[in-house]
């Protein structure tokens, strides 16, 4: 390849002189204006014919004639290819982001499904490159897509998720395994051959295969029963249960195995892209973009420019390019744009867009899911109930979330202790559930030890499953969740709520929160702009608040407040005697009991008494 820069100083572009020069190679060339800010980057299978076009008499778009009205300097990069041209047009539009070029600002790799290569394998998220030996299951279009994933799988196959650290320190049971989402291969709860038969069912259920895992487990419940062992059939029926369900809700009744269906809908100069995920026969997830699109820009241009920026040259994306693209319109240079992906793929790629039956059904859903996705980011005011959807869309309870209470300790260098807990439902706070508690018999400045004592004062007593929380938020890092935790896996409860830590980021920055997960302590980051985020800082301030108010009371009347008072047989007599014969309470401090015996009204006793209550205090 060979490049030519722009000059430093632009005064006027001379196009003929530019013409007369330039190369008649396939390439990429870029379009700067009279600050030298790069406004247009575009690729040609012959530079001089493409260029030439846009200083024709008759150009017909306004988008182009406004693009060549500011063009100051023009510069080339010649390729041997157009597929070299496309890849590098696609690294110059990230890099540059220019004006007149439609912009998908998204740009981060897939994340998968993971089954590591160990004696007791873990299932969990990964991202990025395929370095760790394993089976990779995906690509899922979000990592809150993966979550979902893995919390399904918890209530289907007790595999372990946590991390190899934790695993290798347990010595006892962790609470997955007390709410039975894991079967504690850590302290041989489960035996090695019935471990890796649930990694092997787990396997084939991510493989689309649902069926094979029912008809197994089927088997095996009735060699279960056969035998009168009805505790491990009980086990498998349920299990049963548990993937009729799941595969009425998940599986798609088609035959599709492998393809992304893209929809578009516009609205004036906005657009929105709607990319449908579906692998192994099943809905992975779907995911909206939103890209910047100029003016007069066609649906095709719309297309082409997103096929090319999601899925051209993106390594670590290599294997999330589907066989099958189906999208709602023919493109220009559909080709080169093929010869491409299926070089990165390693795999043969097919764009389709003139559809029927079940994948005309998918376009239709794809577009659908476009135009709401559209109207609700114009529209959309984010309730109380909005955001406790978008929360239960994060940890997927059952029975959805109605009631969430959060936690905060705040003290003085250890003084004046005390913990906050409020509580939120779909409405907003419930102030009148609002606690605080006075934190005492605690070594100073304990925070693990106040939560154990809020938490105790809070639930050590509820008999009513109604006064139970979904959620606990509990604020701080891994210390505070875990004494959180020892303390749930140590009472009787009426109801198991679902412990989460929220840890501040490094900079403290809202925003930057990541939340930690009780038992395998799995961390979730959530986007700055996701309202289940919003959510939880939120409740999290609103403790902080309340926490924050309470300490600062307590403390501003223990300023108001003596030491003197709270010694026993010191009347205010006495106290007076005491700060006028020595001059002060400092001097009361330093005073021994000899000074303290000299003080008008004061015995032995009772300087002893003053003596050792200042002292120990």
């Amino acid at each position: 390849m060979s490049e030519d820069l722009p000059p430093n100083e632009v005064l006027a572009f001379d196009h003929k002189a530019f013409l007369a020069a330039v190369s008649e190679q396939a390439g990429v060339y870029r379009m700067y204006d009279s600050a030298q800010t790069v406004i247009y980057v575009g690729k040609a299978k012959q530079l001089k014919k493409r260029l030439a076009s846009y200083f024709r008499k008759d150009v017909g778009s306004n988008k182009t004639r406004a693009l060549v009205k500011q063009i100051a300097a023009i510069d080339v990069t010649v390729t041997h290819t157009e597929g070299e041209a496309l890849i590098l047009e696609n690294n110059y539009i990230k890099k540059y982001q220019p004006k007149y070029n439609i912009l998908l600002r998204d740009d981060k790799s897939y994340p998968y499904l993971l089954i590591t290569d160990h004696k007791h394998p873990k299932l969990g998220l990964h991202r990025g490159g395929k370095k760790i030996k394993g089976d990779y299951f995906g690509p899922y279009p979000t990592v809150g897509a993966v979550w979902e994933s893995l919390r399904l799988m918890q209530k289907l196959f007790p595999l372990r998720q946590c991390e190899d650290s934790y695993y290798r320190a347990r010595s006892r049971p962790c609470l997955q395994h007390q709410l039975g989402r894991c079967s504690a291969p850590c302290v041989d709860k489960i035996s090695l051959d019935d471990y890796q038969q649930q990694v092997q069912l787990a396997k084939l259920f991510l493989k689309g295969k649902s069926s094979a895992v029912i008809d197994y487990l089927v088997e095996k419940m009735d060699v279960a029963s056969k035998e009168l062992n009805f505790e491990h059939a009980a086990k498998y029926r349920d299990q049963i249960v548990t993937l009729r369900k799941v595969q009425q809700q998940q599986f798609v009744s088609g035959s599709a195995a492998e393809m992304d269906i893209i929809g578009l809908y516009r609205h004036k100069s906005q657009a929105c892209i709607h990319l449908l995920f579906v692998r192994e026969q099943k809905i992975l997830g779907s995911k909206s973009y939103f890209p910047t699109v100029p003016s007069e820009t066609s649906d095709g241009e719309i297309l082409a420019a997103f096929i090319t920026q999601h899925y051209v040259g993106h390594e670590m994306n290599a294997g999330a390019i589907p066989k099958e693209i189906i999208i709602p319109q023919a493109i220009e240079h559909i080709d080169d744009i093929l010869e491409v992906m299926s070089a990165q793929a390693e795999h043969e790629v097919k764009i389709s867009h003139n559809v029927r039956t079940e994948r005309a059904q998918y376009i239709k859903l794809a577009c659908t899911n476009a135009q709401t996705a559209l109207m609700t980011k114009n529209s959309h005011k984010e309730s109380m109930q909005a955001r406790f959807s978008a929360l239960n869309e994060v940890f997927e309870l059952t029975n959805g979330i109605s009631r969430i209470e959060c936690f905060d300790i705040s003290h003085t260098m250890g003084q004046q202790t005390v913990a906050s807990n409020v509580v939120f439902d779909q409405e907003g706070p419930l102030k009148s559930d609002y606690r605080r508690y006075n934190v005492h018999g605690i070594t100073p400045g304990d925070d693990y030890a106040a939560m154990a004592f809020a938490l105790d004062k809070r639930y050590s007593k509820v008999t009513s499953e109604e006064k139970m929380p979904d959620i606990i938020l509990i604020d701080g890092g891994k210390g505070q969740l875990s004494k959180a935790e020892e303390f749930f896996a140590g009472v009787d409860k009426v109801k198991t709520p679902l412990l989460v830590g929220v840890a501040k980021g490094e900079s403290r920055k809202p925003g930057l929160e990541t939340l930690i997960l009780a038992g395998s302590h799995q961390l979730i980051s959530l986007p700055a702009t996701s309202p289940a985020l919003h959510l939880v800082q939120h409740i999290r301030d609103e403790s902080h608040r309340f926490a924050i108010t309470g300490h600062r009371a307590k403390r501003q009347k223990a300023s108001k407040k003596s030491t003197l008072e709270t010694i026993p047989g010191i009347g205010a007599k006495k106290r007076q005697a005491l700060l006028q014969y020595l001059g002060g309470l400092q001097e009361v401090l330093k005073a021994d009991k000899v000074t303290l015996e000299k003080v008008p009204g004061i015995s032995k006793l009772l300087a002893e008494n003053i003596y050792d209550a200042l002292h120990d205090n």
